[in-house]
Parts: C-alpha cells; structure tokens; sequence
C-alpha cells in the first residue's frame, strides 16, 4: 500500500498527511486554523503553506479567532515585512474579516463544527477514490458551503477553496482507498460524532 502521491514531495507534506489530512475535526480553534490556511494557498502550493505555518501560527495569534478579528492594519503592514508568512494583503486582510463571521457563526450555532458538518449531514461523506485524476476540483457540497460563508461576508473561500478545507478536516475522506490513511480515516468518520 503506497501513501496518496501528492503527499510524497516532502517529509513535511508527508507528516501532514498521516497526522491531519482527512481526519474528521470538530476542533473550532483547528477548523479556523484551517479554514485561514486554506484561504492564503490560493494559487499556490500547498507545500508552501505548510512551510509558512509557524509563521501564521505567530502572527496570527494561535489561531484564536477571538483575538484575530482585532488585528489592525500596523500589524498587516508587520506581516507583510515577514517572509514567514504569504506576503499578500488581501489574503492577510481577509483573515481578520473571516475572524469575524466565524465568531458570528460560532454564537449563532453554538460552534463553527455544528454550522460546518451541516454541509455533509454532520458525517464524514466516504469516497473510493482510486486514483488522482478522480479527486474533484469542488462538489456540491463545497459549492453550497462557499455561497454561504461569501454570503455571509468571508473571502477567499471559493468552491476550489472550500473543498480542499472540507478535505484536510474531514468532512470528506478522500484518501485513495490503496493508501493506509484511507481505512484510518473511515474509522474515525464511523466514530465522529458533534
């Protein structure tokens, strides 16, 4: 049984991948995380993400998202001194927004995991992915979740986005079923419960 390819570019993809990628998360803190991680790989690598991600745990404060959203625009201007994190304001500037509405969301719900696993019927949905060429670029799923955090006011949360999200905190296991991940994850997805 081989790991899924993409993971085998690096130690650090690799980790990530056995530890994290797939395994169903009800963790606000780890959902906001991800969710800011998501949003700043648009367009770019997610190898490069991982390899500034000390880097966004620093500035972005633990990814407590009670603190984030009062991040002001002197310490943008320090994070885009910083070659630590992604250099790019929008995204940077965005994740304060998205702060924001995630409190919002977590108040309205009674956490960002019960408004989050609606989107999958709060189970995480099995696929057999046998290879590469069938992982989807955004579902159905991906696609309504990213109407509603948009309409809401979130940014950099498109389909593409919201589904490479659903993926790394396993709202979706979509492991190859060759990959010993795969049967890791379906286990826990049989356990998971909000």
């Amino acid at each position: 049984m081989a790991v899924c390819a993409w993971a085998a570019s690096s130690p650090l993809e690799l980790a990530y991948h056995d530890q994290e990628w797939g395994r169903p998360q009800r963790d606000d803190r780890v959902l906001f995380e991800f969710l800011l991680l998501e949003g700043a790989q648009a367009g770019l690598s997610w190898r490069t993400v991982l390899e500034k991600r000390d880097g966004y745990r620093r500035h972005f404060l633990g990814f407590d998202p009670h603190r984030v959203v009062d991040i002001d625009s002197a310490s943008i201007e320090t994070m885009l001194a910083d070659p630590g994190v992604i250099r790019h304001r929008g995204k940077l500037e965005s994740a304060v927004g998205n702060a924001r509405v995630f409190l919002e969301l977590q108040a309205r719900h009674g956490s960002f995991a019960h408004f989050l696993w609606r989107f999958v019927d709060g189970r995480p949905l099995q696929n057999q992915r046998r290879s590469m060429a069938e992982l989807p670029a955004e579902t159905e799923q991906s696609q309504a979740l990213s109407r509603e955090l948009k309409r809401l006011g979130m940014r950099f949360v498109g389909p593409t986005i919201c589904y490479a999200y659903m993926q790394a905190v396993g709202l979706v296991n979509d492991h190859l079923v060759d990959c010993p991940c795969h049967a890791e994850c379906l286990a826990e997805g049989e356990r998971f419960s909000l």
